[in-house]
Formats: C-alpha cells, sequence, structure tokens
C-alpha cells in the first residue's frame, strides 16, 4: 500500500510518520500533486494557523488536488478544519468538502483544549473495535461544529465534530499518533478501509 502525507508546512509530521510505521506502513511525505493523486491513502495532518496553511495549499495548487481525490483521504486536527468550508482563524475560506463551520471555544474553560478527551457517538468504520468513551489526545482552540457529517462527538465548553465523513474523506480533530492505543487503531483502522 502506497500512502503519502501531505507536506504542507503545518505542523510536526514527524509522529505521525512514527505512528504509521509502527503498523509497517512506510509513508511519502510529498508536496507533488502527482505523487499524492497516485497514492492508495492519502493522510492530510497539521498544527497550525489555518489562513496561512491555505495560502501555503493555494500557491502550489494543492487545494485543487486535495478536493479531487478519488482514494480515502484522512484530515487530522488543522487538517480537519481545513477540509472545512470556513474557520473563524483569520476568517479563512478553507476546502469546502465538508459544509460546517470551524469556530474559536468561547474561554470559559482553558483554551486551547490541550491533554485527553473522550469520544463519544462513535460510527463508521473508523472506529470499528473502539470502545465509547475511549480517550484521545487534543491541542485546539477552534471546532468544527456539529453536522450531518459528524460521525464522532467531544464536549470541551461545547459539543463538537470529534470526526467526520463524506465519501472518501474522513477527519478526526484529536491526534491519533499521540493518542496510545486508541489512536493507532483508528490509524489502522483508516488504513482498512475499502
Amino acid at each position: 500500500m502506497s500512502l503519502v502525507i501531505i507536506d504542507y508546512n503545518a505542523g510536526n509530521v514527524q509522529s505521525v510518520t512514527y505512528a504509521l510505521q509502527r503498523l509497517g506502513v512506510e509513508p511519502v511525505l510529498s508536496a507533488d500533486p502527482e505523487v499524492i493523486q497516485k497514492a492508495d491513502r492519502v493522510i492530510f495532518p497539521g498544527v497550525g494557523e489555518a489562513s496561512t496553511a491555505m495560502r501555503f495549499l493555494k500557491e502550489r495548487n494543492l487545494d485543487s488536488v486535495i478536493k479531487s481525490l478519488k482514494q480515502p483521504v484522512f484530515g487530522v486536527c488543522l487538517g480537519q478544519q481545513l477540509l472545512c468550508a470556513h474557520s473563524e482563524e483569520n476568517n479563512t475560506d478553507c476546502l469546502g468538502i465538508f459544509d460546517v463551520r470551524v469556530m474559536k471555544f468561547e474561554p470559559l474553560l482553558k483554551v486551547p483544549q490541550m491533554g485527553w478527551n473522550n469520544l463519544d457517538n462513535m460510527i463508521g468504520p473508523l472506529f470499528k473495535g473502539i470502545e465509547e468513551e475511549s480517550y484521545v489526545y487534543y491541542v485546539h482552540s477552534y471546532y468544527a461544529e456539529l453536522s450531518p457529517y459528524t460521525i464522532a462527538t467531544t464536549n470541551y465548553i461545547t459539543e463538537f465534530s470529534a470526526a467526520m465523513h463524506k465519501d472518501n474523506f474522513y477527519a478526526l480533530q484529536a491526534h491519533p499518533e499521540k493518542s496510545g492505543k486508541v489512536g493507532e487503531r483508528i490509524l489502522q483502522n483508516f488504513l482498512d478501509i475499502k
């Protein structure tokens, strides 16, 4: 299986690479549209700021490439947010795969949410074999609102889309590569999607 991690200067991809290597997959890190389009699986991770990331994607035509992909694609953290329509972070228009807004947490608790929180209401193949209320690791100040695409929820200040799915696009707000056995299983489940 060929797996590409999209390289768009948005955070540390080494931990994602190591997590995949532990599962026996050697990913390729690339910003080359042809390499990305030919991959069996694509992971779109990210840590950073939405408008800077979107500017980088557009300058390299990677925004169009991502929207055109037909193989399973997995957006993680900022990657999930960029797959949405619009982010409140610097009033950024995103990729629009999910017709969903990304909102900033009201500072009723500590923001960013940093640490472990549970997954609820999980549905679909991404969560095969994972028990309800399993814990995963988060670091984020913005969240995707609930929508028909929501396939798992988490509650921090408000209930939000912990994961989403539409067609061949899957997304997770938490960091599976930092979420122990649960995160490892989520990554394996993504690799197993037909």
